[in-house]
């Protein structure tokens, strides 16, 4: 029980409502959109707007590969600009549906680190991928399509839903419902077959599956967490393996220990149960709120004591 760390106890406001199935002490869904959901929402109509009045723009904010290494700022531009109407219509509501549960968690300032990071990588990934694809086929459309969107960084909320909300219940279509826990994995699926329907699509598949590893990265290893105070989440239910169904563990499993020594070799299950602040201020904090469970403690007991001696009095009245 040393390992997890110690937290200020809180009472919990009067209405509050319960936390969902599933999920961590104090994470409940979201009801309002959030005002930084809202302004990023701006961002990407405005993106929508700028490349119909500007079409030349597009030079200059999406990644081309052909181009980028003179405008290397594009891999960071790219992610919130959405060039057809109906990507900017689907990437403003899942910002909004996903933001309004994930941003009170996480904080507005922890909530754009993640966008931007997820963005910004998935940028350069998406980059690297179109060159690799031009040397394999030889053919020049992976060099001069504009490649742009905020699908990456909405496969990366998807891979955080999954760790705060794992039985919220998100709606697909018409009455048919799927948990956030298996969004991540129908997406991958969903994407990989129009990749083969159609053709185009494949430039979305890079950016997503990049957008959905490097949120699980991040979140697994390097992220704060704001309920625990621990440095990422070494939860069974948030491996990598947990991402897919249970008959693809022989395939899985490999693949997760593989990159675990590649790329989070440094960051250990071990070490992450360790409290992240240093051992003066653990130690304030434990006397804080031991003291304040003292006082709450005795406050109710002088409460249940009086209550019997106010009966007595009114009824002996």
């Amino acid at each position: 029980m040393e390992s997890q760390a110690l937290q200020d106890p809180v009472a919990e406001p009067h209405g509050a409502e319960p936390a969902a199935a599933g999920a961590p002490p104090g994470v409940v869904p979201g009801k309002e959109f959030t005002r930084t959901c809202k302004g990023l929402v701006v961002v990407l109509v405005g993106g929508y707007v700028l490349l119909q009045l500007l079409p030349s723009s597009l030079d200059y904010l999406a990644i081309i590969p052909a181009k980028t290494i003179p405008f290397v700022w594009t891999v960071f531009t790219a992610g919130y600009i959405e060039q057809v109407l109906p990507g900017a219509i689907g990437s403003s509501l899942g910002l909004l549906f996903c933001g309004k549960d994930i941003e009170p968690v996480w904080g507005r300032k922890e909530f754009l680190k993640f966008i931007i990071l997820v963005n910004s990588i998935c940028g350069v990934l998406a980059f690297c991928f179109a060159v690799a694809l031009y040397y394999v086929t030889g053919k020049e459309s992976f060099l001069v399509t504009p490649l742009s969107g905020f699908h990456g960084a909405l496969a990366g909320f998807l891979v955080g839903l999954k760790q705060l909300l794992p039985n919220l219940e998100l709606p697909m279509c018409f009455f048919w419902k799927i948990k956030a826990k298996w969004m991540p994995f129908f997406v991958l699926c969903f994407s990989t077959i129009m990749a083969f329907i159609v053709p185009d699509s494949i430039n979305f598949l890079p950016t997503l599956l990049s957008g959905m590893y490097v949120s699980w990265i991040y979140l697994r290893y390097f992220q704060r967490n704001p309920l625990t105070g621990l440095k990422g989440d070494s939860s069974d239910d948030f491996s990598f393996p947990s991402l897919f169904p249970d008959v693809m563990r022989p395939v899985t499993d490999p693949v997760a220990n593989l990159f675990d020594r590649m790329l989070c070799a440094r960051s250990r299950p071990s070490e992450l149960a360790l409290p992240v602040s240093d051992p003066a201020k653990a130690s304030r904090r434990r006397e804080r709120g031991e003291r304040v469970l003292e006082e709450r403690l005795a406050a109710d007991h002088a409460a249940d004591t009086e209550a019997p001696a106010l009966g007595h009095s009114t009824a002996e009245d």
